[in-house]
Formats: structure tokens, C-alpha cells, sequence
């Protein structure tokens, strides 16, 4: 049995396909980064709103 010429031509094995998705797996981000995100947005603005506060406090008379 002779090689082929094309190397493309070559039927790809098991372990060079890509994984299958099954109906079990999450389609999104993993669970952690989304309430590490979640965190991090409700902190900014926390931390933003206290920045507006000492401004507006500052520059009451």
C-alpha cells in the first residue's frame, strides 16, 4: 500500500478530531468566570459610586 501523495488526503484518527459537544456541557463561560465577572462589575461600580460620592461631598460648601 503506497502513501498518498496529498498529505490532506491522510483520514484524520480519533485523537486529531475535535471533541464532540454534548447536550451536558455549558455552550457559555465556565460557571466561576461568570461570578467572578458578576463580582468584579458589582465592585466597580460600588467603588465608582463612592468616587462620585466624595467628589460631590468635596464640593458641597
Amino acid at each position: 500500500m503506497s502513501e498518498p501523495d496529498n498529505p490532506a488526503q491522510l483520514s484524520a484518527g480519533p485523537e486529531d478530531r475535535a471533541p464532540e459537544r454534548t447536550g451536558d456541557q455549558e455552550s457559555a463561560f465556565p460557571r466561576g468566570l461568570v461570578i467572578r465577572l458578576f463580582a468584579y462589575l458589582i465592585a466597580g461600580h460600588l467603588f465608582a459610586g463612592f468616587l462620585y460620592l466624595l467628589f460631590h461631598v468635596g464640593t458641597q460648601q
